[in-house]
């Protein structure tokens, strides 16, 4: 049985070495990623990670609560295709002769609203983006003319349902230091007394 996608949503500090912290607790665990991007935030020093994966909810709720153990990472979220917008890019390499000659091609580029972003006197390199399915549906229709290279991007998403993680960090910063954190200064303080 097909697994579902899952998109998680990582924020971060912007330290080196975490990606790869992130990348072994997938490994651990033998799960696939299917995508990864990563970028700045609308929050200026916190980065975004985009990560898809094909896994049941349960393991992906784990995952989560695993990657915020580390250091760096501030809240990581995760949501089904239908709670967020995505997109992704992808640029074709097609040579330059086919699109002269063909006017097939051309009406096929404009269906999957391509545009060109390099035209040379051998190849011209179009540019679209979209969902995966549309994506890799303009690969196979432009194999036949002799697609010379392909390259997909990443996919980049936002959460539907969500004021942003950048009101939900405001919040978070102006409530109350919880019973939390008066339990754990009980705490310190018994360590004292004990170490005495």
């Amino acid at each position: 049985m097909q697994k579902p996608e899952f998109t998680i949503t990582v924020y971060t500090e912007n330290q080196i070495g975490l990606l790869n912290r992130i990348a072994i607790i997938f490994s651990r665990r033998k799960i696939n990623i299917e995508s990864l991007n990563t970028s700045p935030s609308e929050i200026d020093s916190v980065h975004r990670f985009t990560i898809v994966i094909n896994e049941t909810e349960d393991v992906v709720r784990k995952l989560c609560r695993q990657i915020e153990k580390q250091v760096d990472v501030l809240k990581a979220y995760y949501n089904t295709n239908d709670e967020i917008i995505w997109q992704e890019l992808a640029l074709y390499k097609v040579p330059t002769a086919i699109i002269a000659e063909k006017v097939k091609v051309e009406r096929l580029l404009r269906e999957y609203g391509a545009r060109a972003v390099a035209i040379r006197t051998d190849y011209i390199v179009f540019e679209t983006s979209g969902h995966q399915e549309e994506i890799e549906g303009l690969v196979g229709a432009l194999e036949p003319f002799g697609l010379i290279e392909f390259v997909r991007s990443a996919r980049v998403a936002i959460i539907k349902d969500s004021k942003g993680f950048h009101e939900k960090l405001k919040e978070f910063e102006s409530e109350e230091p919880g019973a939390g954190l008066i339990e754990n200064e009980f705490l310190d303080q018994q360590d004292e007394v004990f170490t005495m």
